[in-house]
């Protein structure tokens, strides 16, 4: 029926995030994402194995940088979103109105928003660091609560559990 691959990883902090899917083709990983439980039976492989390594060293405190081949579904305009998004330095935030700038869509924050809320690759396409122009916390489709526990993370002021 589908030759994907697909395996869960839970963070040492479960009860703050949960559990995440991590599913993968022959081109990359094509989802990951925050479930509160397994969907489907696991059917791991050599890309869901690296991702859910690399989740653990992020976790840990010892990779800020995913390292991954990625492939998500999209429309050219979302994916030149998720690629920005994937420039944005750990720890650091940007608003939708300079991520619309960098894009050459000034006046463009909505359809930033929108396309940053279909990011199918959540933590390693870093959706979570993008604020509202005002500084507030906006909408995540993991959840507002996983998006501060994040950029707490990120900033250092949750402890990193091992």
């Amino acid at each position: 029926m589908n030759h994907d691959t697909l395996d869960y990883y839970r963070p040492p902090d479960a009860d703050a995030l949960g559990l995440i899917l991590i599913r993968a083709d022959a081109e990359g990983l094509t989802e990951i994402d925050f479930v509160s439980e397994q969907q489907e039976p696991p059917r791991p492989g050599p890309l869901t194995e690296l991702a859910c390594e690399q989740l653990a060293e992020y976790f840990a405190g010892t990779r800020r940088d995913f390292d991954l081949p990625l492939a998500p579904r999209g429309t050219d305009f979302q994916r030149r979103v998720w690629a920005a998004l994937g420039g944005i330095p750990y720890g650091e935030t940007r608003n939708y109105a300079e991520l619309a700038e960098q894009l050459g869509s000034k006046g463009g924050q909505r359809a930033v928003g929108a396309a940053n809320g279909r990011n199918p690759l959540a933590i390693v396409v870093p959706c979570h660091r993008v604020i509202g122009s005002d500084g507030r916390m906006t909408g995540y489709a993991g959840g507002i609560g996983r998006k501060r526990w994040l950029l707490a993370f990120e900033a250092g002021e949750v402890p990193m559990l091992l």
